[in-house]
Order: C-alpha cells, then sequence, then structure tokens
C-alpha cells in the first residue's frame, strides 16, 4: 500500500476514509495506491475475512472496499457482521465475478455496491465517492437485475406483526416522496434533482426514514417501499 495519505478531500473536506480487502497482495496494493493518489484516505488493507473484520473495527472506514472470495471468512459474511455493528459503514464489493447469485447475496448482505474488477481505474474512483455518499453504484448490468430482485422479495409474505407490536412510525410527506423514487431505483443525485433539493437532504431524508422504520440498510428500505406499492404511484 502507497505510504501516501490524503488528510483532506475536495475544498477542504476530510478525505473519505477507505479501508481495501482483498487476497491477491499484488492487487490490493495496486488499488489501495490508485485510491490514494486519488485523495482518498487508505487506513488500512487486509487479507483475509477475519482480518478484515479486526482492522476494520480498529479503523472505522467510511468505505469498504471488498472482494468476496477471501480466506478464513466469505466477504458477504464479512460485509453482513460490518454493517451490523457500524451502519453509517458503506461496502463496494469490487469482485472478478458477475454472476447473478453473487451480486444479490453481497446486496442482501448490506453491501451498497456492486463493481466487476474489469472496470477502469477512473470507474471504480467514482464508485468509491458515490459509495461514500449512499448512492448504490453497480457496474451496468447489474442494477436491473438488483432491482428485479427487491420486486421478487416484496411480493413474498411478510411476517405478520404481533398484537402487541407498535404500528411504524409516520413518515412526512417528503420522506415518503424520496421513499417513493428510492423503490424506483433512482440515485441519490437523481432523486436531488428531481425534487430540486441538496444531495445531502436526500441522505439525510434517507436516513430519517431508516431510524423511524428500524430498517437496517436500503434492500430493507425498497422493500418496504414496494410492500406498500410506492413504486407504481
Amino acid at each position: 500500500m502507497s505510504e501516501q495519505r490524503a488528510e483532506q478531500g475536495p475544498a477542504g473536506q476530510p478525505a473519505i476514509r477507505v479501508m481495501v480487502v482483498d487476497d491477491h497482495p499484488m492487487w490490493r496494493d495496486a488499488v489501495a495506491r490508485d485510491l490514494a493518489a486519488a485523495g482518498f484516505d487508505v487506513v488500512a488493507t487486509a487479507g483475509d475475512g477475519e482480518q478484515a473484520v479486526r482492522r476494520a473495527q480498529a479503523v472505522a472506514p467510511g468505505v469498504l472496499v471488498l472482494d468476496l472470495n477471501l480466506p478464513a471468512k466469505p466477504g458477504v459474511q464479512v460485509c453482513k457482521e460490518l454493517v451490523a455493528a457500524f451502519p453509517a459503514l458503506r461496502v463496494l464489493v469490487l469482485s472478478a465475478s458477475g454472476e447473478h447469485a453473487d451480486v444479490l447475496e453481497a446486496v442482501k448482505s448490506g453491501a451498497t455496491g456492486y463493481l466487476l474488477k474489469s472496470a477502469s481505474t477512473d470507474e471504480l474512483i467514482d464508485a468509491v465517492r458515490r459509495t461514500a455518499v449512499g448512492d448504490p453504484v453497480f457496474t451496468p448490468g447489474l442494477a436491473g437485475l438488483v432491482l428485479g430482485e427487491y420486486r421478487r422479495l416484496a411480493s413474498e409474505p411478510a411476517p405478520t406483526a404481533g398484537a402487541d407490536e407498535p404500528k411504524a412510525p409516520e413518515l412526512t410527506d417528503r420522506e415518503t416522496e424520496v421513499l417513493r423514487l428510492v423503490a424506483k431505483g433512482l440515485s441519490y443525485k437523481q432523486i436531488a434533482e428531481r425534487l430540486v433539493i441538496s444531495h445531502r437532504t436526500v441522505q439525510n431524508h434517507v436516513q430519517n426514514t431508516l431510524g423511524k422504520l428500524q430498517l437496517h440498510n436500503r434492500v430493507e428500505l425498497v422493500r418496504y417501499a414496494i410492500e406498500r406499492g410506492l413504486d407504481d404511484e
């Protein structure tokens, strides 16, 4: 990994803290080097799943660039454990596999995006930036697959709530509007442009909605919206 560390990002903002996990040292170091050169703060790397969990817990990255095929503990399990422990963590899977089953399993485990290793350096850098702000990032062709899976999951019967369980909190009109557009597959940037609000405001609405509904990630949020027919409105 390059010794270069970027302390500040654009316009003096703190650099995005990134951790790279891959079991191939040359690939891992090359990715870390490219990201550091692009202005990211590469705070750690790891070569296996157990090491990844330990180091991520120690350095608290904002974005985890994660391979799926890892020794000691598979990438999807690493993702699941870390997202559960750190809900604000964004995970970008960077994998050689474009198999639909791998993509869906990664998203279900909490990954924000999925990029193939055939992507260019510029595509990777853009993907990490977008992942850091919560945008779903997928190699072309995979986004439709994931949205289709959201719809399939929503068609399955949801667990019946117990009689003594509290009703879901009411969402504001704006939160519902943002949720509807999330369910339609729009990125945060597209939602911001559609509603003429800032990207940060969209993020805040999504985070507030997740908190109110006691959901953990975009997969659960979209399923909630589709179950209620918000994507059809």
